[in-house]
């Protein structure tokens, strides 16, 4: 009986023991709240019997955009002031951060709402209280390397709990022009569990907010800025890099599954293509989601106007529920159906039977695109017969096909990708049945190129380096008894020190713009004596006469 009783309760301390592990390793609640995350925001408000109308919402946003996005100090000072262009730093602030946030918002915001309306004294009362526990950025860019031909950057950025996700810069320059794309992450790893995919080998953390995810625009925003500020000094930009100052597309296609995040995904969709503030496109607005049905078909009732991307990865279910545990609970044919859906959702149906004839296919593929993303892996899935599968599921359908060269990554399993000439094969056979059929260039290689494989490395570095045993003890969960005051803290810190985070972390393909700097200052000393000499001439010409 004793070792019964025993037994049940060494069952029932490991069971608590693994409760507790299973807490930690979940976030932490946020404190503080970014300021961002509209929702958390309006709670914070009524609980304080404070009512804001939207249209007061999106004035404080738009403001918050113009001024890149101060400290809620910083903010109040500044809107008091009543300087819309202007940015005024005080005390401890960063001199060369100031500059950054001075210039103005490339976005082309909307003249239609250029004109100030004024924000209740309730809410600014609310805003300068340092009691509200809500800031402007919660959370820090912890590593930025760029590749070395300049075209990725790799932010991993560490939230206020102590994890880390992703964030990928990519510039695309070409002669007909260029753009910058940002893809974000979603949540705190991933809980689809995808065999090839680096990610998924850290299971599920925990989600974003949407502030959370907007910050990442706001990091991915200053270290474009930075950059532009250092070409206009040196050089005088050449016509196609007219447009890297700024990001111009995002691509839900970082850590985690979007639509398992659902609402704050959305949410941040919304600021995104906020004409008042991101002023993105509706087209450079993509979703992308291993398959979730039920959230695709939501998605395509509450934002239509959005792009969404099928992570495919496979022809057929058998094939697919191999490299895709979660294929089990979503048929294929369902799934390639509701991405259909959401490309003609902004069609309205002519013919009688309640199809679309291929005119109207082909005119919504030119307002919207539904993709289809696939990763190209030896074996079964990367065969001629694949091929053939995958081209049938997209015929009559103005459907786009990425492939994607697999990115060796640290997974269980041992993958490869196929050569060139057997995805060029591929891609031939997919084009044949009428769909547009790219294979995606690899960007970054050298600074880990697959998606999350950055973040895990660091973390299987701190493991080595400090023999981390469980995830609770690495650098992703590290702050359990961290007070707000602490948070708020370094919250300060890392404001004050983002110049040189950035200086240090935002590297480029010809040295940086360092090498500059006594050249530079040489020039100003020589051009201030020019005109101190023409000065002096001046001067004495105006006194003869």
């Amino acid at each position: 009986m004793q070792e019964t009783e025993q037994k049940s309760g060494n069952g029932l301390k490991a069971s608590k023991s693994k409760a507790l592990k299973t807490i930690k390793r979940r976030r932490d609640p946020l404190s503080p709240k970014p300021i961002l995350d509209k929702s958390l925001l309006q709670e914070a408000l009524t609980s304080n019997g404070i009512i804001l109308k939207d249209i007061h919402f999106d004035t404080f946003y738009q403001l918050l955009h113009r001024q890149h996005y101060p400290s809620l100090p910083e903010f109040i000072k500044q809107y008091y002031r009543n300087e819309d262009n202007k940015f005024s730093s005080s005390g401890d602030t960063d001199q060369a951060l100031c500059e950054i946030q001075n210039r103005p918002h490339r976005n082309p915001v909307s003249k239609k709402n250029k004109n100030v309306r004024h924000l209740p004294k309730a809410f600014l009362n609310f805003l300068a209280d340092p009691k509200n526990d809500f800031v402007t950025i919660t959370s820090s860019v912890h590593l930025a390397p760029t590749s070395k031909d300049g075209s990725t950057t790799k932010m991993a950025i560490k939230l206020q709990d102590g994890h880390m996700v992703e964030g990928v810069v990519m510039r695309h320059v070409s002669p007909s022009g260029s753009r910058v794309t940002l893809c974000v992450s979603s949540q705190v790893g991933c809980a689809m569990g995808c065999t090839f995919c680096a990610t998924g080998t850290m299971g599920i953390r925990g989600n974003l907010t949407s502030g959370e995810i907007l910050e990442q625009l706001v990091h991915a925003d200053r270290i474009l800025a930075k950059e532009a500020l250092a070409k206009t000094t040196v050089t005088v930009r050449k016509k196609n890099e007219l447009d890297l100052g700024f990001v111009r597309n995002i691509v839900f296609m970082g850590m985690g599954e979007p639509l398992n995040n659902y609402s704050n995904v959305v949410a941040a969709c919304s600021g995104m293509i906020d004409r008042r503030r991101w002023n993105l496109a509706h087209g450079r607005v993509t979703v992308s989601t291993v398959g979730v049905t039920p959230k695709m078909r939501q998605l395509t009732r509450d934002m239509p106007e959005v792009n969404l991307a099928l992570s495919l990865h496979a022809p057929t279910q058998s094939k697919r529920e191999v490299i895709v545990p979660t294929a089990k609970m979503y048929p294929i044919e369902d799934m390639i159906e509701a991405l259909d859906e959401h490309m003609m959702a902004l069609t309205k149906k002519k013919k009688g039977d309640g199809s679309f004839c291929a005119q109207e296919r082909k005119s919504a593929s030119k307002r919207k695109r539904a993709m289809i993303e696939y990763v190209m892996i030896n074996g079964d899935t990367s065969t001629i017969e694949s091929a053939h599968q995958l081209g049938k599921l997209c015929e009559n359908r103005h459907l786009v096909v990425n492939l994607i060269p697999y990115n060796q990554t640290d997974v269980k399993d041992k993958i490869s990708c196929p050569s060139e000439e057997q995805m060029n094969e591929f891609q031939r056979i997919i084009a044949s049945y009428g769909a547009s059929c790219y294979i995606r260039r690899t960007m970054g290689a050298d600074i880990a190129g697959a998606c999350g494989q950055l973040v895990v490395q660091d973390e299987k570095r701190s493991q080595r380096d400090g023999g981390i045993g469980d995830i609770e003890d690495s650098p992703f969960h590290k702050t359990y008894a961290k007070s707000n005051e602490s948070e708020k803290d370094d919250q300060s810190l890392t404001e004050k020190t983002l110049e040189a985070k950035l200086e240090e972390y935002v590297l480029t393909s010809n040295g940086g713009y360092k090498k500059w700097v006594k050249p530079l200052a040489y020039a100003t000393a020589l051009s201030s004596s020019c005109f101190a000499l023409s000065l002096a001439l001046l001067l004495t010409r105006r006194r003869r006469y």
